[in-house]
Protein backbone atom coordinates (compact mmCIF):
# COMPACT_ATOMS: atom_id res chain seq x y z
CA UNK A 1 0.00 0.00 0.00
CA UNK A 2 0.79 3.76 -0.86
CA UNK A 3 0.27 6.62 1.25
CA UNK A 4 -1.34 9.10 -0.53
CA UNK A 5 -0.72 12.92 0.49
CA UNK A 6 -3.53 15.53 -0.57
CA UNK A 7 -2.67 17.29 -4.01
CA UNK A 8 -2.14 20.69 -4.77
CA UNK A 9 -4.21 20.55 -8.06
CA UNK A 10 -3.97 18.89 -11.37
CA UNK A 11 -1.12 17.44 -13.35
CA UNK A 12 0.97 20.03 -14.90
CA UNK A 13 3.90 18.97 -17.93
CA UNK A 14 7.53 19.40 -15.14
CA UNK A 15 11.10 19.08 -16.11
CA UNK A 16 12.64 15.69 -15.48
CA UNK A 17 14.43 17.08 -12.65
CA UNK A 18 14.30 20.77 -10.78
CA UNK A 19 17.73 22.01 -11.09
CA UNK A 20 17.34 23.14 -6.80
CA UNK A 21 17.58 19.28 -6.60
CA UNK A 22 21.48 19.48 -7.34
CA UNK A 23 21.63 21.72 -4.34
CA UNK A 24 20.49 19.09 -2.07
CA UNK A 25 22.29 16.02 -3.10
CA UNK A 26 24.67 14.97 -5.33
CA UNK A 27 25.81 11.10 -6.83
CA UNK A 28 29.22 9.77 -5.90
CA UNK A 29 30.91 6.39 -6.63
CA UNK A 30 30.59 4.28 -3.27
CA UNK A 31 32.91 0.73 -4.55
CA UNK A 32 32.72 -1.99 -7.09
CA UNK A 33 30.13 -3.77 -5.06
CA UNK A 34 28.15 -1.04 -4.04
CA UNK A 35 28.29 1.05 -7.07
CA UNK A 36 27.21 4.63 -6.62
CA UNK A 37 25.32 6.16 -3.72
CA UNK A 38 23.18 9.79 -3.40
CA UNK A 39 24.75 11.55 -0.85
CA UNK A 40 23.29 14.79 1.11
CA UNK A 41 25.59 18.26 0.42
CA UNK A 42 23.60 20.28 2.75
CA UNK A 43 21.85 19.58 6.02
CA UNK A 44 18.31 18.40 5.81
CA UNK A 45 15.51 18.23 8.03
CA UNK A 46 13.08 15.31 9.20
CA UNK A 47 9.66 16.10 7.09
CA UNK A 48 11.97 18.00 4.18
CA UNK A 49 11.31 16.85 0.70
CA UNK A 50 14.35 16.22 -0.65
CA UNK A 51 13.60 15.94 -4.30
CA UNK A 52 10.67 15.62 -6.73
CA UNK A 53 11.44 13.53 -10.14
CA UNK A 54 9.20 12.12 -12.99
CA UNK A 55 10.39 8.75 -14.25
CA UNK A 56 11.45 8.33 -17.54
CA UNK A 57 9.02 6.11 -18.50
CA UNK A 58 6.50 4.03 -16.33
CA UNK A 59 3.46 1.34 -16.64
CA UNK A 60 0.64 0.35 -15.10
CA UNK A 61 0.74 -2.86 -13.64
CA UNK A 62 -1.76 -5.41 -16.24
CA UNK A 63 -3.45 -7.38 -13.26
CA UNK A 64 -4.07 -4.08 -11.63
CA UNK A 65 -5.64 -2.13 -14.73
CA UNK A 66 -7.37 -5.54 -15.53
CA UNK A 67 -9.27 -5.09 -12.25
CA UNK A 68 -10.25 -2.20 -13.24
CA UNK A 69 -7.97 0.32 -11.57
CA UNK A 70 -8.66 2.83 -13.92
CA UNK A 71 -5.48 5.03 -14.30
CA UNK A 72 -4.42 7.81 -16.70
CA UNK A 73 -2.22 5.54 -18.87
CA UNK A 74 1.13 8.17 -18.76
CA UNK A 75 0.96 9.71 -15.54
CA UNK A 76 -1.01 7.00 -13.29
CA UNK A 77 -3.24 9.79 -12.17
CA UNK A 78 -6.40 7.78 -11.14
CA UNK A 79 -9.23 8.77 -12.90
CA UNK A 80 -11.98 7.33 -10.83
CA UNK A 81 -13.48 9.73 -8.72
CA UNK A 82 -13.43 9.57 -5.25
CA UNK A 83 -17.08 8.25 -4.76
CA UNK A 84 -16.96 6.54 -7.80
CA UNK A 85 -13.64 4.93 -6.20
CA UNK A 86 -15.20 4.17 -2.79
CA UNK A 87 -18.08 2.58 -4.26
CA UNK A 88 -16.27 -0.21 -6.45
CA UNK A 89 -13.99 -1.10 -3.14
CA UNK A 90 -16.68 -1.43 -0.56
CA UNK A 91 -18.68 -3.24 -3.05
CA UNK A 92 -21.82 -0.48 -2.16
CA UNK A 93 -22.96 1.10 -5.02
CA UNK A 94 -25.36 3.52 -3.56
CA UNK A 95 -22.25 4.99 -1.05
CA UNK A 96 -22.13 8.65 -0.37
CA UNK A 97 -19.04 10.46 0.34
CA UNK A 98 -19.34 13.99 2.79
CA UNK A 99 -17.35 16.99 1.21
CA UNK A 100 -17.36 15.49 -2.40
CA UNK A 101 -14.62 19.05 -2.93
CA UNK A 102 -12.61 17.22 -1.30
CA UNK A 103 -12.45 14.78 -4.59
CA UNK A 104 -9.75 16.80 -7.09
CA UNK A 105 -10.66 13.96 -9.79
CA UNK A 106 -11.89 16.13 -12.71
CA UNK A 107 -13.41 14.32 -15.47
CA UNK A 108 -14.10 16.57 -17.37
CA UNK A 109 -10.44 17.03 -18.65
CA UNK A 110 -10.23 13.06 -19.17
CA UNK A 111 -9.24 12.57 -23.00
CA UNK A 112 -8.99 9.04 -24.77
CA UNK A 113 -6.78 8.57 -27.64
CA UNK A 114 -8.79 8.80 -30.38
CA UNK A 115 -7.38 5.33 -32.29
CA UNK A 116 -7.01 3.03 -29.39
CA UNK A 117 -9.17 5.05 -26.90
CA UNK A 118 -6.69 4.49 -23.90
CA UNK A 119 -7.37 7.06 -21.37
CA UNK A 120 -5.65 10.03 -20.09
CA UNK A 121 -6.63 12.55 -16.75
CA UNK A 122 -5.51 15.86 -19.33
CA UNK A 123 -4.73 16.54 -23.15
CA UNK A 124 -1.08 17.29 -22.15
CA UNK A 125 -0.57 13.71 -21.04
CA UNK A 126 -1.99 12.20 -24.12
CA UNK A 127 0.40 14.49 -26.36
CA UNK A 128 3.30 13.76 -24.04
CA UNK A 129 2.36 9.95 -24.64
CA UNK A 130 2.01 10.56 -27.74
CA UNK A 131 5.38 12.07 -28.45
CA UNK A 132 7.70 9.67 -26.26
CA UNK A 133 6.09 6.32 -26.85
CA UNK A 134 2.43 5.54 -27.36
CA UNK A 135 2.74 6.27 -31.30
CA UNK A 136 4.51 3.15 -31.37
CA UNK A 137 2.51 1.39 -28.92
CA UNK A 138 -0.95 2.57 -30.08
CA UNK A 139 -3.17 -0.98 -31.36
CA UNK A 140 -5.80 1.30 -33.19
CA UNK A 141 -8.56 -0.98 -33.73
CA UNK A 142 -6.48 -3.57 -32.84
CA UNK A 143 -6.77 -2.69 -29.45
CA UNK A 144 -9.18 -5.92 -28.01
CA UNK A 145 -7.47 -8.44 -30.67
CA UNK A 146 -6.41 -11.26 -28.90
CA UNK A 147 -4.20 -12.38 -31.68
CA UNK A 148 -2.19 -8.60 -31.80
CA UNK A 149 1.71 -9.46 -30.90
CA UNK A 150 1.68 -6.60 -27.89
CA UNK A 151 -2.04 -8.17 -27.01
CA UNK A 152 -0.27 -11.60 -27.14
CA UNK A 153 3.11 -10.59 -25.03
CA UNK A 154 0.51 -8.89 -22.39
CA UNK A 155 -1.43 -11.96 -22.18
CA UNK A 156 1.83 -14.21 -21.71
CA UNK A 157 3.57 -11.75 -19.13
CA UNK A 158 0.01 -11.99 -17.01
CA UNK A 159 -0.46 -15.97 -17.11
CA UNK A 160 3.04 -16.29 -15.84
CA UNK A 161 3.16 -13.10 -12.85
CA UNK A 162 0.10 -13.07 -11.06
CA UNK A 163 -0.48 -10.29 -9.21
CA UNK A 164 1.07 -9.08 -6.74
CA UNK A 165 3.12 -7.72 -9.66
CA UNK A 166 6.37 -6.11 -8.88
CA UNK A 167 7.27 -5.02 -12.36
CA UNK A 168 6.16 -5.09 -15.93
CA UNK A 169 6.99 -6.25 -19.67
CA UNK A 170 4.98 -2.84 -20.35
CA UNK A 171 8.03 -0.89 -18.79
CA UNK A 172 10.30 -2.80 -21.34
CA UNK A 173 8.18 -2.21 -23.75
CA UNK A 174 7.55 1.42 -23.34
CA UNK A 175 11.59 1.81 -23.00
CA UNK A 176 12.03 0.15 -26.71
CA UNK A 177 9.06 2.64 -27.89
CA UNK A 178 10.90 5.60 -26.65
CA UNK A 179 14.08 4.92 -28.03
CA UNK A 180 11.98 4.35 -31.69
CA UNK A 181 10.12 7.01 -31.72
CA UNK A 182 13.33 9.49 -30.10
CA UNK A 183 14.93 11.35 -32.90
CA UNK A 184 18.11 11.44 -30.68
CA UNK A 185 18.17 7.57 -30.31
CA UNK A 186 21.55 8.15 -28.65
CA UNK A 187 20.22 10.30 -25.87
CA UNK A 188 17.66 8.06 -24.29
CA UNK A 189 19.80 5.37 -24.56
CA UNK A 190 22.73 7.12 -22.84
CA UNK A 191 19.85 7.42 -19.89
CA UNK A 192 19.08 4.08 -19.95
CA UNK A 193 22.63 2.81 -19.63
CA UNK A 194 22.84 4.60 -16.49
CA UNK A 195 20.72 2.44 -14.79
CA UNK A 196 22.27 -1.06 -13.07
CA UNK A 197 21.67 -4.53 -15.25
CA UNK A 198 23.48 -6.80 -13.66
CA UNK A 199 21.67 -10.44 -14.20
CA UNK A 200 23.95 -11.81 -11.35
CA UNK A 201 26.35 -10.05 -8.49
CA UNK A 202 29.88 -11.54 -9.32
CA UNK A 203 31.53 -10.97 -5.83
CA UNK A 204 28.98 -12.69 -4.04
CA UNK A 205 27.60 -15.00 -7.24
CA UNK A 206 23.76 -13.75 -6.27
CA UNK A 207 22.04 -14.54 -9.53
CA UNK A 208 18.34 -12.63 -10.20
CA UNK A 209 15.99 -15.72 -8.87
CA UNK A 210 13.59 -15.37 -11.69
CA UNK A 211 16.97 -15.55 -14.41
CA UNK A 212 17.61 -19.21 -12.77
CA UNK A 213 17.20 -22.61 -15.02
CA UNK A 214 13.24 -22.79 -14.04
CA UNK A 215 12.11 -20.10 -15.51
CA UNK A 216 14.38 -20.17 -18.67
CA UNK A 217 11.22 -21.62 -20.97
CA UNK A 218 9.30 -18.60 -19.52
CA UNK A 219 11.76 -16.44 -20.27
CA UNK A 220 12.48 -17.84 -24.24
CA UNK A 221 8.58 -17.15 -24.22
CA UNK A 222 8.36 -13.62 -23.53
CA UNK A 223 11.77 -12.72 -25.46
CA UNK A 224 10.11 -14.61 -28.62
CA UNK A 225 6.70 -12.13 -28.31
CA UNK A 226 9.06 -9.28 -27.51
CA UNK A 227 10.93 -9.93 -30.38
CA UNK A 228 8.13 -10.12 -32.73
CA UNK A 229 5.91 -6.87 -31.38
CA UNK A 230 8.45 -4.24 -30.66
CA UNK A 231 11.91 -5.24 -32.83
CA UNK A 232 14.09 -2.68 -33.44
CA UNK A 233 17.44 -3.10 -35.47
CA UNK A 234 18.62 -0.25 -34.03
CA UNK A 235 17.90 -1.63 -30.61
CA UNK A 236 19.26 -5.10 -31.70
CA UNK A 237 21.12 -5.65 -28.34
CA UNK A 238 18.07 -5.60 -25.94
CA UNK A 239 16.89 -8.76 -28.21
CA UNK A 240 19.48 -11.05 -28.02
CA UNK A 241 18.89 -13.60 -24.99
CA UNK A 242 22.06 -12.18 -23.31
CA UNK A 243 20.52 -8.26 -23.81
CA UNK A 244 16.80 -9.78 -22.99
CA UNK A 245 17.91 -10.82 -19.50
CA UNK A 246 20.16 -7.70 -18.89
CA UNK A 247 16.93 -5.63 -19.75
CA UNK A 248 14.55 -7.47 -17.33
CA UNK A 249 17.55 -7.15 -14.36
CA UNK A 250 17.27 -3.67 -14.88
CA UNK A 251 13.60 -3.59 -14.82
CA UNK A 252 13.57 -5.84 -12.10
CA UNK A 253 16.23 -4.33 -9.45
CA UNK A 254 15.41 -0.58 -10.67
CA UNK A 255 11.39 -0.49 -10.89
CA UNK A 256 10.32 1.99 -8.40
CA UNK A 257 6.58 1.20 -7.56
CA UNK A 258 3.74 3.92 -8.15
CA UNK A 259 0.62 3.92 -6.15
CA UNK A 260 -2.32 6.72 -6.44
CA UNK A 261 -5.74 7.03 -4.89
CA UNK A 262 -8.38 9.59 -5.47
CA UNK A 263 -9.88 8.65 -2.38
CA UNK A 264 -6.47 8.59 -0.41
CA UNK A 265 -5.92 11.87 -1.53
CA UNK A 266 -10.18 12.75 -0.68
CA UNK A 267 -8.71 11.24 2.91
CA UNK A 268 -6.29 13.77 3.31
CA UNK A 269 -8.13 16.52 2.18
CA UNK A 270 -10.81 15.80 4.74
CA UNK A 271 -8.41 14.97 7.52
CA UNK A 272 -7.22 18.80 7.19
CA UNK A 273 -10.91 20.23 7.28
CA UNK A 274 -11.48 21.90 10.12
CA UNK A 275 -14.36 21.29 11.65
CA UNK A 276 -16.76 21.48 15.03
CA UNK A 277 -15.46 18.74 17.22
CA UNK A 278 -19.05 16.83 16.60
CA UNK A 279 -18.80 16.97 12.88
CA UNK A 280 -14.65 15.36 13.08
CA UNK A 281 -16.11 12.98 15.60
CA UNK A 282 -19.13 11.93 12.73
CA UNK A 283 -16.28 12.12 9.46
CA UNK A 284 -13.87 10.45 11.20
CA UNK A 285 -15.85 7.44 12.31
CA UNK A 286 -17.36 7.51 8.46
CA UNK A 287 -14.00 6.72 7.42
CA UNK A 288 -13.04 4.09 9.38
CA UNK A 289 -16.09 2.46 8.84
CA UNK A 290 -15.27 2.98 5.49
CA UNK A 291 -11.80 1.33 5.37
CA UNK A 292 -13.65 -1.34 7.40
CA UNK A 293 -15.76 -2.39 4.30
CA UNK A 294 -13.67 -2.12 1.72
CA UNK A 295 -10.70 -4.32 4.39
CA UNK A 296 -13.67 -6.57 3.86
CA UNK A 297 -14.66 -6.35 0.22
CA UNK A 298 -11.22 -5.71 -1.42
CA UNK A 299 -8.43 -6.43 1.14
CA UNK A 300 -5.55 -4.50 1.08
CA UNK A 301 -5.66 -3.60 -2.73
CA UNK A 302 -6.85 -0.11 -2.68
CA UNK A 303 -4.60 2.01 -5.19
CA UNK A 304 -4.05 2.23 -9.04
CA UNK A 305 -0.26 0.47 -8.74
CA UNK A 306 2.56 0.13 -11.25
CA UNK A 307 6.11 0.79 -11.61
CA UNK A 308 8.88 3.32 -13.35
CA UNK A 309 12.30 4.08 -13.90
CA UNK A 310 13.43 7.07 -11.50
CA UNK A 311 17.36 8.15 -12.80
CA UNK A 312 17.87 9.87 -9.48
CA UNK A 313 16.32 7.97 -6.90
CA UNK A 314 17.83 4.37 -8.41
CA UNK A 315 20.70 5.96 -7.22
CA UNK A 316 19.40 5.47 -3.43
CA UNK A 317 21.03 2.07 -1.38
CA UNK A 318 19.26 0.33 0.59
CA UNK A 319 18.80 0.84 4.62
CA UNK A 320 17.02 -1.76 6.95
CA UNK A 321 16.48 1.66 8.97
CA UNK A 322 16.38 4.11 6.02
CA UNK A 323 16.83 7.91 6.64
CA UNK A 324 14.46 8.70 3.16
CA UNK A 325 11.03 6.98 1.91
CA UNK A 326 9.38 7.83 -1.65
CA UNK A 327 5.91 8.78 -1.76
CA UNK A 328 3.69 10.68 -4.79
CA UNK A 329 1.18 12.80 -2.89
CA UNK A 330 0.24 14.48 -6.29
CA UNK A 331 -1.59 11.66 -7.13
CA UNK A 332 0.21 10.81 -10.25
CA UNK A 333 3.73 9.28 -11.01
CA UNK A 334 5.96 12.74 -9.47
CA UNK A 335 8.07 11.14 -6.75
CA UNK A 336 8.71 12.99 -3.51
CA UNK A 337 11.85 12.01 -1.56
CA UNK A 338 11.21 13.18 1.87
CA UNK A 339 13.76 13.02 4.91
CA UNK A 340 12.61 10.24 8.07
CA UNK A 341 15.24 12.03 10.40
CA UNK A 342 17.47 14.69 10.40
CA UNK A 343 20.93 14.06 7.51
CA UNK A 344 23.71 15.53 7.88
CA UNK A 345 25.81 17.07 5.04
CA UNK A 346 27.93 14.43 3.80
CA UNK A 347 25.54 11.49 4.86
CA UNK A 348 24.77 8.95 2.56
CA UNK A 349 20.39 8.94 1.63
CA UNK A 350 19.28 5.62 1.62
CA UNK A 351 15.53 4.31 1.23
CA UNK A 352 14.53 0.76 2.14
CA UNK A 353 13.68 -1.63 -0.84
CA UNK A 354 11.62 -3.49 1.54
CA UNK A 355 7.66 -2.98 3.12
CA UNK A 356 7.21 -1.95 6.08
CA UNK A 357 5.96 -5.90 7.16
CA UNK A 358 9.30 -7.22 5.46
CA UNK A 359 11.61 -4.40 7.38
CA UNK A 360 10.11 -6.43 10.47
CA UNK A 361 11.64 -9.81 9.47
CA UNK A 362 14.93 -11.66 10.93
CA UNK A 363 18.33 -10.48 9.52
CA UNK A 364 17.78 -13.72 7.75
CA UNK A 365 14.68 -13.13 6.21
CA UNK A 366 15.31 -9.88 4.96
CA UNK A 367 19.05 -10.76 3.47
CA UNK A 368 17.06 -13.53 1.53
CA UNK A 369 14.93 -10.93 -0.13
CA UNK A 370 17.22 -8.95 -0.59
CA UNK A 371 19.67 -11.48 -2.14
CA UNK A 372 17.00 -12.76 -4.62
CA UNK A 373 15.35 -9.38 -5.61
CA UNK A 374 18.12 -7.06 -5.97
CA UNK A 375 21.63 -9.35 -5.72
CA UNK A 376 23.66 -7.67 -2.42
CA UNK A 377 23.87 -8.52 1.44
CA UNK A 378 22.83 -5.73 3.43
CA UNK A 379 25.30 -4.42 5.87
CA UNK A 380 23.48 -1.52 7.08
CA UNK A 381 24.03 -0.82 11.22
CA UNK A 382 20.85 -2.70 11.91
CA UNK A 383 22.03 -6.25 10.26
CA UNK A 384 25.54 -5.38 11.62
CA UNK A 385 24.27 -5.11 15.00
CA UNK A 386 22.53 -7.94 14.38
CA UNK A 387 25.18 -10.14 12.48
CA UNK A 388 25.05 -12.78 15.79
CA UNK A 389 21.70 -13.86 15.53
CA UNK A 390 20.83 -17.10 14.40
CA UNK A 391 19.44 -17.79 10.64
CA UNK A 392 16.34 -18.50 11.35
CA UNK A 393 13.84 -17.57 8.99
CA UNK A 394 10.61 -15.15 10.33
CA UNK A 395 7.48 -16.92 11.27
CA UNK A 396 5.87 -14.26 9.02
CA UNK A 397 7.81 -15.46 5.71
CA UNK A 398 7.33 -19.51 6.90
CA UNK A 399 3.27 -18.35 6.60
CA UNK A 400 3.86 -16.51 3.69
CA UNK A 401 5.28 -19.62 2.07
CA UNK A 402 2.82 -21.71 3.14
CA UNK A 403 0.60 -20.10 0.64
CA UNK A 404 2.43 -19.12 -2.12
CA UNK A 405 1.70 -20.51 -6.00
CA UNK A 406 -1.94 -21.35 -5.04
CA UNK A 407 -3.00 -19.48 -8.13
CA UNK A 408 -5.25 -21.86 -10.77
CA UNK A 409 -3.09 -23.13 -13.45
CA UNK A 410 0.25 -23.45 -12.84
CA UNK A 411 2.41 -25.35 -9.80
CA UNK A 412 4.11 -22.38 -7.39
CA UNK A 413 7.80 -23.48 -8.81
CA UNK A 414 6.96 -22.09 -12.32
CA UNK A 415 4.91 -18.54 -11.70
CA UNK A 416 6.76 -15.21 -11.82
CA UNK A 417 5.60 -14.04 -8.97
CA UNK A 418 8.45 -11.65 -7.16
CA UNK A 419 9.93 -9.80 -9.81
Amino acid sequence: MFNICRSNGGYKPVALMSSKVWSYVEVRTIDKVKGKGLFAKKAIRKGETVFMERPLVCAQFLWNALYKYRACDYCLRSLEAAEENARRLSGNPSLILPYPEQCRVRPELHQACPQCQVMYCSSECRQAALDQYHRALCLGLSQEDPEHPINKLQDAWRNMHFPPETSSIMLMSRMVSTVKQAKDKGHWLKLFSQFCSRTANEEEEIAHKLLGEKFQGQLALLRNLFTTALYDEHLNRWFTPEGFLSLFSLVGTNGQGIGTSSLSQWVHGCDALELPRQQREQLDAFIDQLYKDIERETGDFLNCEGSGLFLLQSSCNHSCIPNAEASFPDNNFLLHLTALCDIGPGEEICISYLDCCQRERSRHSRHKILRENYLFLCTCPRCISQADEPDVTSEEEEDDGEGEGETEGDEAEDEMTDV
